[in-house]
C-alpha cells in the first residue's frame, strides 16, 4: 500500500517512514508538513492511506481530513495525536477519519492499525474510547439511539468500543464467550451495523452527542 505522512515535525515523519518502509506491504511515497501541502501531495503521490497529524501549523487536522475525503474519496485517513483528547477524537470521526491513534503507541500497533484501515476497517485508540465510555457510564440513562438495548447490551457495546475481544468481554461481564458472541451479533442486528469496528465508531458518536447536550432545568 502507498502511504503519505503528514506531520509538521520532520523527526516524526522520518521515524514513521523508517518503520513503515520496513514492511513488505507498505511504501511511504510522500511527506508533507502542512495541510495545504498534504492536499497537493495527494494529487502527485496517489496514496492509499494518509497518516495525518491531528495538529498542524496551518489548519486543524480534522479539517484537512474532511478536505482530503471530499476531493479524494477513495483515500483512507488515519489520524495521530500526541494527546488523549476526546474532543479531537470526536472531530476526527465527524470528519470521516478511519482511524485515530495516539503517537505514543508501540510501532507494531500503528502498523496493524494502518493495515486494518487499508482493508476497510475503522480503528480507534482503546485508551481514548475507554476514557470516553467511563465518563458516559455515569451520565444519565444514555442516548435515545440505545433505548432498545438492555443494560447488558450497552455494557457489551461499551467494551467493544474499548477494543476488547469476545473472550475479554466474557471475563468482564462474567458470561460464557459463546454468549458474548451472541450479544455482539444481536447488537449489530439491532443497530443495523456491519462490523465490530463500525459498532465502536457508532457508540462513540452517539454517546458523545449525548454527553454534549446541555442540561435542562
Amino acid at each position: 500500500m502507498r502511504l503519505l505522512l503528514v506531520d509538521d515535525h520532520q523527526v516524526v515523519r522520518e521515524g514513521l517512514a523508517s518503520i513503515l518502509n520496513m514492511q513488505d506491504d507498505m511504501e511511504v511515497v510522500g511527506e508533507a508538513g502542512t495541510g495545504a501541502d498534504a492536499i497537493r501531495r495527494i494529487g502527485y503521490d496517489s496514496p492509499d492511506v494518509v497518516i495525518l497529524d491531528e495538529r498542524l501549523p496551518d489548519v486543524a487536522g480534522s479539517l484537512v481530513c474532511s478536505d482530503i475525503l471530499a476531493r479524494f474519496p477513495e483515500v483512507k485517513v488515519v489520524m495521530l495525536s500526541s494527546h488523549a483528547d476526546e474532543e479531537a477524537l470526536q472531530r476526527a470521526i465527524k470528519a470521516g477519519s478511519s482511524g485515530f491513534l495516539l503517537k505514543a503507541l508501540d510501532s507494531h500497533v500503528i502498523i496493524d492499525a494502518v493495515r486494518r484501515v487499508y482493508a476497510g476497517e475503522e480503528v480507534l485508540d482503546p485508551a481514548l474510547t475507554s476514557n470516553l465510555f467511563h465518563s458516559i457510564r455515569h451520565d444519565g440513562e444514555g442516548p435515545a439511539e440505545l433505548v432498545d438495548l438492555s443494560d447488558r447490551e450497552r455494557r457489551v457495546l461499551e467494551l467493544l468500543g474499548q477494543g476488547l475481544s469476545n473472550r475479554q468481554i466474557a471475563d468482564e461481564v462474567y458470561l460464557a464467550e459463546k454468549t458474548v458472541k451472541n450479544y455482539v451479533s444481536n447488537l449489530l442486528r439491532k443497530l443495523d451495523l456491519r462490523s465490530r469496528s463500525e459498532a465502536a465508531t457508532f457508540a462513540v458518536r452517539v454517546f458523545s452527542a449525548h454527553q454534549a447536550e446541555p442540561e435542562t432545568w
